[in-house]
């Protein structure tokens, strides 16, 4: 009873959010929906930062809906106030500013310590010298601008109850994270496209540790198509992560896909025994604890996805139902939930 009472307000807040997509007309497919809800719940859960969203329709459109949805859902749930919509390029991602503010924190990416694979070197082996990298260098002065724009003491400490935020207007601050109704949806949305301008690093290297996976794919802008064609080489390690919930209201547990990415199986020979792998999920399984109001357990998943001749679609957030968008270019995939750790789901 005690699970079934601290899940409560999630599983409502649950049945504000499809209640609200029903309402401005967002015909979502069923398998979409379901995405959406979940991903909204593991942002607002602390299991994710971020997550792509590339269901549910393209640009434009998906994010009027997304803006929509969130501004209707807010008028009736504050669990929802700490969600933005976030824009890179032509990428759009759901955000926890709170979430984000501590993934992006320097404590937290010394704790993390990311490995690498080089696209423009050995795809069978991790980078371990990543001050000599440049991208690497590149990446980490990105995150260094993450960091400047979501200080950690920008924490919203419950629904409808903020801290001071350093940096950021008290204006802001009413409109956007308090039981305060937002009416103008641009509040919503933080473009960060400018983060990208004037650098070399390819948005999927990026976007590797921006949706919290243990190891990146090293590629620049100049080298992306060489990068594709070397990694396409290779048999990878699917990495699947799979959470099951405390407490259903409806139905039975199911477990939950939270992610994917893959990894070269020449870098990754002992799989769930590599040492990144162990500290990911002792990492994972630690957030699961601040939260075991919601979800029960973790599990890791190790597949084998052969080489093919193909190009392997690299771009985030992987749906067996469509391809990734990078760009402007629309590359075909297996069937399969795969690309690098930054490609996937």
């Amino acid at each position: 009873m005690a699970a079934a009472a601290g899940a409560g307000p999630y599983e409502e807040m649950l049945q504000v959010v499809e209640t609200c997509a029903a309402r401005i007309r967002w015909r979502l497919r069923p398998a979409s929906k379901r995405r959406l809800l979940n991903d909204i719940l593991f942002l607002c859960t602390g299991l994710r930062p971020v997550v792509l969203v590339d269901y549910g329709g393209t640009m434009p459109q998906l994010q009027e809906n997304l803006c929509s949805l969130l501004r209707h859902a807010r008028q009736e749930t504050s669990i929802l106030n700490p969600l933005r919509v976030m824009i890179i390029g032509d990428m759009i991602y759901l955000i926890h500013v709170k979430g984000l503010a501590e993934h992006a924190s320097p404590n937290a990416r010394s704790q993390q310590r990311l490995a690498f694979v080089d696209l423009e070197k050995s795809c069978c082996s991790l980078l371990t010298t990543i001050e000599d990298n440049d991208t690497v260098l590149e990446l980490v002065s990105i995150q260094d601008q993450f960091a400047a724009k979501f200080p950690v003491d920008l924490s919203v400490v419950g629904p409808g109850i903020t801290k001071q935020m350093s940096g950021i207007p008290q204006s802001t601050i009413d409109a956007e994270c308090t039981d305060n109704h937002v009416e103008d949806r641009t509040l919503l949305v933080v473009d960060l496209s400018t983060f990208l301008e004037n650098t070399q690093i390819a948005l999927p290297s990026l976007n590797g540790w921006l949706l919290g996976y243990p190891v990146t794919y090293l590629v620049r802008n100049a080298t992306f198509g060489a990068g594709v064609q070397n990694i396409s080489r290779h048999s990878l390690h699917i990495y699947r992560v799979y959470v099951r919930r405390s407490y259903r209201s409806v139905g039975k547990q199911s477990e939950e896909e939270l992610m994917s990415f893959s990894v070269p199986c020449g870098a990754s020979t002992k799989r769930d025994e590599e040492v990144w792998a162990k500290s990911f999920i002792a990492r994972m399984n630690e957030k699961l604890r601040r939260c075991n109001h919601v979800w029960a357990s973790i599990r890791l998943e190790v597949e084998v996805f052969q080489s093919q001749s193909q190009v392997i679609d690299m771009d985030v957030e992987s749906s067996p139902a469509s391809s990734r968008r990078l760009g402007s270019k629309r590359l075909k995939k297996p069937n399969t939930r795969v690309t690098g750790p930054e490609w996937s789901k």
